[in-house]
């Protein structure tokens, strides 16, 4: 499944044959169909475990201690680091498949969605605690901030597959908190 991520990531769906990801995972094709019915059902399956890694690591980025503003900046961080060096150049497997979202049958897209929903709902949690902890200003729009703060993360994944600095990323980060400071 991580071959196939990394495929999917690079070369996106519709980019992704299934030779590629027979040549990318040294499954023989029949094994491959055998289990999953089509491409489809590698890209969800794929897409699944993409996303259920990054949460985790996101999770573990964050931890559990500080306050809201210190927690966003470490979720900023970790997108930004993300965005930088080889993983960056590799992308990201949701921003690549929103580029492909009109393609995509309705359960695909509901996946994809899906995800967004979840970063954009994470940031606004984060937003609220910094908030309910006064590290956040009270009167900050928690929910367009989250919303523009999704689109610079998922921006800054788009931009890191053109090769961007450690410094570049950091600096994007420090920006964006000013923003909501």
């Amino acid at each position: 499944m991580d071959q196939a991520v990394r495929v999917f990531s690079e070369r996106g769906y519709h980019g992704t044959s299934i030779n590629d990801l027979i040549q990318a995972t040294n499954l023989a094709q029949g094994s491959l169909y055998k289990a999953f019915k089509d491409k489809q059902a590698i890209f969800l399956a794929a897409f699944d475990r993409y996303r259920a890694q990054r949460t985790e690591k996101m999770r573990q980025a964050i931890g559990d201690d500080g306050n809201g503003l210190e927690r966003l900046r470490r979720a900023l961080t970790f997108y930004a680091e993300s965005s930088q060096g080889s993983q960056g150049r590799q992308g990201c497997l949701v921003v690549g498949s929103i580029a492909e979202l009109s393609t995509f049958p309705a359960e695909v897209s509901r996946h994809i969605h899906s995800a967004l929903e979840r970063n954009e709902a994470l940031l606004a949690d984060l937003l609220r605690q910094g908030q309910e902890d006064g590290s956040i200003p009270a009167h900050m729009n928690r929910e367009s901030s989250a919303r523009m703060l999704l689109c610079l993360a998922q921006g800054m994944r788009i931009v890191g597959k053109a090769g961007c600095s450690r410094a570049a990323m950091q600096a994007v980060v420090d920006s964006a908190l000013k923003a909501v400071i």
